[in-house]
């Protein structure tokens, strides 16, 4: 069972986007998938609901209350867990010991990197992701490749103490498709395969972490 724990300590980054996105790929690969919701807000539950009639449903369970790893069913082959928003690295310690990887989404703007960058040093100073024990993946997200601003942030973000595993490009889909209880993998449009590709590497990334 892969476990993947989706956080940033900035609001607004796209945190439940990319969890929800994540599961939709793993139910739609016919892998039994639980979306865990650690945000109060709790857009990955919803989201969850509106897919409950397709083949590739989601599992949504409600995160915020103790004990939630318990109802997690036995034969779950994915977990995918969005946090609570503006999390600490502190908070994030309480998961360290049972899951296997977690994803940063980190937006390409100078207020947002100034922002992510002392979350991403506690982070790294965390026992466990010091001695390599869960691996940590950042997510440049809603970039736009063609502008130097994007491109400047891009050199600024691999200076952070994790590695860059993938480039989403900035759509509109994401957030038409999410309201849908959808996702990016749901269809096969010539535009929309264009942006599947972005996830391409964030996805072997995370293969390698099962």
């Amino acid at each position: 069972m892969l476990k993947v724990l989706v956080a940033s300590s900035k609001g607004g980054c796209g945190k439940s986007t990319i969890a929800s996105n994540l599961a939709a790929h793993s139910a739609l690969k016919g892998k039994a998938t639980v979306l865990a919701d650690a945000d109060r807000q709790a857009s990955s539950s919803r989201w969850c609901e509106k897919r409950a009639t397709l083949e590739s449903a989601v599992l949504p369970i409600d995160a915020t209350r103790k004990g939630w790893q318990q109802r997690i069913p036995d034969d779950a082959e994915r977990v995918i867990i969005d946090s609570g928003a503006g999390i600490r690295a502190s908070e994030i310690a309480e998961f360290l010991d049972d899951i296997d990887a977690i994803v940063v989404p980190v937006l390409p703007s100078v207020i947002d990197l100034e922002a992510s960058a002392p979350f991403l040093a506690d982070l790294a100073a965390l026992p466990r992701i010091k001695k390599g024990k869960v691996a940590v993946g950042l997510v440049a997200n809603r970039t736009r490749p063609w502008t130097n601003a994007t491109q400047m942030a891009l050199g600024e973000i691999k200076g952070f103490p994790f590695p860059l595993v993938a480039q989403l490009r900035d759509t509109q889909a994401y957030s038409l498709l999410n309201g849908l209880g959808k996702s990016i993998f749901d269809y096969h449009s010539e535009i929309v395969r264009s942006h599947q590709e972005d996830w391409e590497k964030l996805l072997r990334w995370l293969k390698k972490q099962g």
